[in-house]
């Protein structure tokens, strides 16, 4: 195992109920984030320390960089448009998502290497898997990909040449890979990656870096852990918060290590202890970097 990177620094003490899908925007030089449950988008700028939010009209679950500089959001119950660098920011809507039930909404999701968005939906009123995973994209609309339910869907990244997506149900210790079609949507020979060898854990959002290791932030148990694509832990990063939500890279050369973390589920003595859950964190890497995001296309 590789020797354990610097400890993570604040970057923002935003104090997120549940701040998650932590994003990197290189073309702004700006970081975003959600606060699922404030309905609230996160930005900050690192070169001026500036931070700014938007009160959306419902639940940030998850969200992608446009081609074009405007954001897809996954909100609770579908997908819209929004430009953070409009003057009167408005959200435009793009797309029903599971409008016949009253007991899911949007949670993870990631562009996919080709320009898609892929995303799951959680159960909100029980711990049954019944939630589902879906491609979008302005080409093709909204497609279901053929995963097991999940409870609550996390960790969707892809491998660098995009044949590979990996996911997870973060009620169980283990996050999942298949193969993954981009252009029919399909999916196959679903397997396991890793099981989390951490009592209590609870695998949450991941990214790929440039070497193709995932990055996995695993709730629950303060930490961020690297895994190399065998499925062999490389390194831990210890985490000031109990719940690390997702990591992303970002920085000039994409060696920061960005985490978002959430104070929900935590008791009044953690939070004593933690004062600063729900913020985010940053961790500068010397020999590991990150990839761009990938955009999604043609939201014209």
């Amino acid at each position: 195992m590789t020797a354990p990177l610097a400890a993570p620094t604040l970057a923002v003490d935003s104090r997120c109920e549940l701040g998650e899908c932590v994003l990197w925007d290189e073309r702004r030089g700006a970081l975003f984030w959600t606060d699922i449950t404030s309905a609230r988008l996160w930005m900050h700028r690192p070169d001026s320390g500036s931070t700014r939010n938007w009160q959306l009209p419902d639940r940030l679950g998850c969200f992608a960089l446009c081609e074009d500089g405007r954001l897809l959001l996954g909100l609770a119950k579908g997908l819209s448009l929004f430009d953070p660098d409009a003057d009167a920011a408005t959200v435009q809507h793009v797309a029903d998502v599971e409008p016949e039930r009253d007991d899911t909404r949007l949670n993870d999701g990631r562009c996919d290497r080709h320009g898609n968005f892929v995303f799951g939906t959680k159960n909100e009123r029980d711990s049954k898997a019944s939630g589902g995973y879906y491609q979008f994209s302005f080409a093709r609309g909204l497609r279901q990909l053929a995963l097991p339910a999940a409870a609550i869907p996390n960790s969707i990244c892809f491998s660098h040449d995009g044949g590979t997506m990996y996911f997870c149900d973060s009620r169980v210790p283990e996050i999942l890979c298949c193969d993954y079609e981009p252009a029919s949507a399909t999916v196959s020979d679903v397997r396991r990656f890793i099981r989390v060898d951490t009592a209590d854990a609870s695998p949450d959002g991941s990214v790929v870096d440039a070497e193709g290791c995932l990055w996995n932030a695993q709730w629950g148990a303060a930490r961020v852990v690297r895994y190399r694509p065998d499925g062999g832990i490389d390194r831990v990063v210890p985490v000031p918060a109990k719940n690390p939500s997702c990591c992303s890279f970002g920085g000039v050369d994409f060696d920061q290590l960005y985490i978002s973390t959430a104070r929900e589920d935590m008791g009044a003595d953690e939070l004593a202890r933690m004062p600063y859950a729900g913020g985010i964190y940053r961790v500068a890497s010397s020999d590991v970097c990150g990839l761009p995001e990938n955009r999604l296309a043609g939201a014209a």
